[in-house]
Formats: C-alpha cells, sequence, structure tokens
C-alpha cells in the first residue's frame, strides 16, 4: 500500500528523523572537536579504524569530492592519526589506514558518543533488530 508524501504520518515520522539526525551531528560535531577534529576528519578516521580504505572510496562512501578527501587525510596524517600505503591488490592505488594513535582516538571518539547509544538501549533487542532492518529497507540494503 502505497503512502502520500502529505500522509500525517509519513510527516511525523520524516520530522522524527530529521530531529534524530540533527541531535546526531550535533553530539558528533562537539565530540570530534573534544578530540580536536572537525567532524569530517572524525567521519574518516572513524571509518579508517575499520580497514584501511582508497581515498577514492571514503569521497564515495562521504559523497564528497576526491580532493575534499585528500586535504582531510592530509591534516589527519599531519597528526600522526592516518598514513598513506599502497594497497597490495595494485601498488598504484593509495590506502589510507589509521595508525596505532589513529585507531585509539577514533575507539576514544565512538565511546564518547552517548546521544545514540542510550536512546537505542532503552529498546529491546528485538526493536532494535526491527528498525535496524527498517532502516535498511528504507535505504534498499533489506535483506532479501
Amino acid at each position: 500500500m502505497a503512502t502520500s508524501r502529505t500522509d500525517p504520518l509519513t510527516l511525523e515520522v520524516v520530522e522524527l528523523i530529521g530531529t534524530v539526525v540533527a541531535r546526531y551531528y550535533e553530539e558528533y560535531e562537539q565530540a570530534a572537536a573534544q578530540h580536536s577534529l572537525t567532524g569530517a576528519q572524525a567521519r574518516v578516521l572513524g571509518l579508517l579504524s575499520l580497514e584501511p580504505v582508497p581515498m577514492r572510496k571514503i569521497a564515495q562512501k562521504l559523497k564528497c569530492e576526491p580532493s575534499n578527501v585528500t586535504g582531510i587525510v592530509d591534516r589527519l596524517e599531519s597528526r600522526g592519526l592516518v598514513e598513506r600505503r599502497p594497497d597490495p591488490a595494485d601498488r598504484r592505488v593509495k590506502l589510507a589506514a589509521t595508525t596505532p594513535e589513529g585507531r585509539d582516538t577514533a575507539r576514544r571518539l565512538r565511546d564518547s558518543l552517548d546521544f545514540a547509544r542510550e536512546p537505542l538501549g532503552q529498546l529491546t533487542e528485538v526493536e532494535r533488530a526491527l528498525l535496524r532492518d527498517l532502516l535498511k529497507r528504507m535505504l534498499g540494503e533489506d535483506m532479501a
């Protein structure tokens, strides 16, 4: 059953999502500043803490220009949080990767983000799984 974009329930859900996103970004920017990082630097550091990533993939993931990513990685590298290394699969490609200090900073940053964690902690595991699945579905990532 299709819903109208002007359906009151749809409008309420859109407003609530907007409020959650705005509060998350506000806290994220504050947490990043406590580590002398911009929000964009913190997002790149968090992404790289999972695994080394080619620069172009960082730009795709963050939906920004590759030149912006180069500047962000340059600043993180100058602080000793990130390093560039050749991709073992294709030595022409440069991977950005966290240093041990970068991984530690990313972990401390993640640990300081209470806004998202605390409200989610009030939901049961079943409710969190349902919310995750609904969000994935909204993003077109639903598991078939």
